[in-house]
């Protein structure tokens, strides 16, 4: 999968969570705020002073995202806020000590913020705080008191909405993770020759696009090499077609080894290979295709008992302003066939030797 298509991913994902961050920052300034104005009307100014209070930091979190694009500042803001909050109202009990029911807002949002390592560490920490809270004895810090079945059983709704949250979570980053998985084999398939592992046509067209712009653009020579593997249909027809995979395999080895790593090495169909060799001149582009041949000349392919030698034949072409990039694979496929009706295990054009 190339680089830009997992970024759009990645931005998919973090788009996602910007929205829901900032829905949660407006719905938690929404009713901070009512709830805020009703402590007021029932004169628990303490309480609606905390609210009001936990509003105008929601509010701040919303601008946070909305305006700055700041997600991450907002989610701290937003978590930050909420914990305080609920730590506020178990120890104050809130309303007539319903306070404490608010935690279970804590466990979604965190685990879906944070996501659900991080998520279940502030968990863990948040609800030993609760405990803490509600367990300290009244006579050494003063707070709302509730009975420890009231206690219990609150905590335990807690862990089991806890747990729930993760479970929840966790199948949906596995959910997120298969569809990265998938996009990446569709990818794949797009972009590359399922064989050999190298760019295939059409991927390799893109890039002659792109670095036939970039030569123009920065006035610097552009060439590929059109090759073509000699006898192919003899070699399959005598050793079978697995035989013809693994040299196709095996050669696309050798040619990526071969070229520098801004060179695209592609599988042009069948038994051709493209190579697209940017700031190269022709002539350097037959020095290369020299190299090759030399390696060849040098290698055995072995498959089951066989010892196989392979040769190569190669067109050359360098872009020019005036052409087209169906000219310049023409022109190199007349070469390339010249290669192969000279004897093939050839190079054409030839240069002179300086």
């Amino acid at each position: 999968m190339n680089k830009k298509t997992e970024q759009n991913i990645y931005h998919s994902k973090d788009f996602s969570q910007a929205r829901i961050v900032s829905l949660f920052s407006l719905v938690g300034m929404s009713i901070t705020g009512i709830m805020g104005g009703l402590s007021i009307f029932n004169n628990n100014y303490l309480l609606a002073a905390t609210l009001m209070f936990a509003s105008s930091v929601y509010c701040l979190g919303y601008f946070a995202v909305k305006k700055l694009n700041k997600v991450a500042l907002s989610a701290v803001i937003i978590l930050c806020s909420l914990y305080l909050l609920m730590f506020y109202l178990v120890f104050t009990g809130g309303v007539e000590n319903t306070g404490p029911l608010w935690i279970f807002l804590v466990a979604p949002v965190s685990v879906f913020i944070h996501g659900l390592k991080r998520g279940l560490i502030d968990l863990a920490i948040f609800i030993t705080i609760i405990i803490i809270i509600m367990f300290l004895p009244i006579d050494i810090i003063p707070h709302a008191s509730y009975t420890t079945e009231f206690k219990t059983r609150l905590i335990s709704s807690f862990l089991t909405v806890t747990f729930l949250s993760a479970f929840y979570e966790a199948s949906r980053e596995k959910s997120y993770q298969q569809a990265l998985d998938l996009s990446k084999k569709y990818q794949q398939l797009a972009h590359l020759d399922p064989l050999t592992k190298l760019s295939n046509r059409r991927d390799a067209l893109q890039i002659l696009k792109r670095e036939q712009a970039r030569a123009v653009r920065n006035n610097t020579p552009l060439s590929l090499i059109l090759c073509d593997v000699d006898y192919f249909k003899k070699i399959n027809d005598q050793y079978g077609h697995n035989a013809g995979d693994k040299i196709l395999v095996e050669l696309a080895q050798i040619f990526s080894k071969k070229f520098r790593e801004q060179d695209c090495i592609a599988r042009w169909g069948g038994e051709e290979f493209l190579f697209i060799l940017p700031q190269t001149s022709a002539e350097n582009a037959n020095v290369i295709a020299e190299k090759v041949q030399a390696t060849l000349q040098e290698h055995i392919f072995n498959y089951q008992s066989y010892n196989i030698k392979v040769t190569v034949s190669m067109g050359i072409e360098q872009f020019n302003d005036e052409q087209s990039i169906d000219e310049v694979i023409n022109s190199a496929d007349k070469y390339l066939y010249q290669a192969k009706n000279s004897g093939r295990n050839q190079i054409f054009p030839k240069f002179n030797k300086q």
